[in-house]
């Protein structure tokens, strides 16, 4: 019986790509806070995690006259909404954004170290140990 890698580090791997652009995203929000008129995105984290991870995200029809939400793609940036707008219009609040940039890079580590345990543990079982 083989190893499938894809299947053992999938998780992972995705986990990185979806905290990777999600620091992007809150970098771009900090450098802009300053910006009259910006507005702060984001991603919805367990959304995107779960559509990459295949998930079905759509409502059960069990009546032709049901109506069906629409179609949400999880890649898709949403704003944030401010709990205090600005005069200028710039809804990025930089203490909110500091937290959640420090949230990301923690579980961007977390899930680091994660994979790196992970591919440990596939090493000992291809040698045998």
């Amino acid at each position: 019986m083989g190893i499938n890698f894809d299947h053992a580090l999938k998780l992972h791997a995705e986990a990185l790509n979806m905290r990777s652009r999600r620091t992007e995203v809150v970098a771009a929000n900090l450098a802009n806070a300053d910006t009259p008129g910006y507005m702060a995105r984001d991603f919805d984290f367990k959304v995107a995690m779960s559509d990459a991870m295949g998930a079905e995200q759509t409502l059960k029809v069990t009546n032709a006259r049901h109506l069906q939400a629409p179609g949400s793609n999880a890649n898709e940036l949403l704003y944030r909404m401010p709990s205090q707008m600005s005069l200028d219009g710039n809804t990025v609040e930089t203490e909110q954004e500091k937290a959640v940039f420090a949230d990301n890079a923690l579980r961007y580590q977390a899930s680091l170290r994660f994979l790196g345990s992970r591919i440990q543990g596939l090493m000992t079982a291809i040698r045998g140990e």
